[in-house]
């Protein structure tokens, strides 16, 4: 598997452009519900416009996360505007975790700009993704089809995220070390609750909320692949594509599946690896020499195998369920073999 070039889109850009085209103007109208200070702060972590309010152009990036909503309904005989509830949902789920996440990474980038926090402040930033996540669940607070899939979602979203914290206080060897499987349950609920809700959410909005118990298993197993992908680009991605600096998962010492997956396999590079981590990574010099240690240590690789694995298995679900629905199965290769 390769993570380092541009993702392969569904008959290219124009395909997600229909997407977002019918999204942009749902979004706005929910968002426009909110305080105007609540708003202005939305349309700064969308896309719509930069810190001081003034409109900019580039929106709400790829949108893959809606778009597999509504190619999900299309996949079964429904209308992608049908689905369009749920893609709003998920959109702004997302863009809620983002908010809460970069906060809790303390990261000050997001997407080549200042992450929300970061632009107005953590209190207002908690507020915004607070407000998008009540907006979230009004969309689809009458659809009992698929509202239970939104609301397990974000269940797995909390659960995944407190499992991801809570590996931070644990060691790097020894009783108590970080599985890979701990990981991937872990990636299951942080990554993959949001793209199960959508794909079923899609499929339950279409018409067909038969198969939407498999199509979420499908999108867990999906996360975990775009998750261990994620965890990729944040050691050996480039800066220019990812909005983020170099390293930047090595320097905070993450417990990200590369590193696990390096430690795992024993040698002598893991056993550097792991007296580096333990004595703590300090620097450019000990932050590149830990990810050449990784890479040495077969990290890279067994995160790339893994990550395979689990699309394989996604796909394979889809396959069963949705065997003539080639745009969705391209969109949902497309999510972990990308470049940003």
């Amino acid at each position: 598997m390769n993570v380092s070039r541009p993702g392969v889109l569904p008959q290219g850009a124009d395909s997600l452009a229909r997407y977002r085209s019918l999204l942009e103007p749902a979004l706005r109208e929910a968002v426009g519900a909110l305080h105007p200070w609540g708003a202005r702060m939305a349309a700064f972590t969308l896309g719509w416009s930069d810190v001081d309010g003034s409109p900019r152009q580039g929106g709400v990036g790829k949108g893959v996360r809606p778009a597999l909503v509504m190619l999900s309904a299309e996949a079964v005989g429904g209308s992608a505007e049908s689905a369009l509830p749920g893609a709003v949902a998920v959109e702004l789920v997302h863009a809620f975790s983002l908010a809460h996440d970069d906060i809790i990474d303390r990261d000050e980038l997001r997407r080549h700009r200042a992450a929300l926090w970061k632009a107005y402040g953590v209190g207002p930033a908690l507020l915004t993704g607070d407000a998008l996540l009540a907006l979230a669940v009004g969309q689809l607070a009458g659809r009992p089809e698929a509202m239970p899939y939104l609301s397990a979602a974000l269940m797995e979203l909390v659960q995944g995220q407190t499992a991801d914290m809570a590996f931070e206080n644990r060691p790097w060897r020894g009783p108590g070390e970080v599985t890979v499987d701990e990981y991937a349950e872990m990636a299951a609920g942080k990554t993959g609750g949001l793209l199960g809700a959508a794909a079923a959410a899609g499929v339950a909005l279409g018409g067909a909320p038969e198969l939407a118990g498999r199509m979420w298993d499908m999108g867990r197993d999906l996360g975990v692949a775009f998750q261990i992908a994620d965890d990729i680009l944040g050691i050996w991605g480039d800066p220019r594509l990812t909005g983020k600096p170099v390293h930047s998962d090595l320097r905070r010492e993450k417990k990200t599946l590369p590193v696990l997956a390096a430690l795992a396999g024993g040698g002598p590079a893991a056993r550097e690896l792991s007296d580096l981590l333990v004595s703590g990574v300090d620097g450019e010099e000990s932050v590149r020499h830990a990810a050449h240690l990784v890479e040495a240590a077969g990290g890279r690789a067994g995160a790339e195998d893994l990550a395979q694995r689990y699309v394989t298995a996604a796909l394979g679900v889809l396959d069963e369920c949705l065997p003539d629905a080639a745009d969705l199965r391209a969109l949902c290769g497309s999510l972990v073999h990308r470049a940003s």
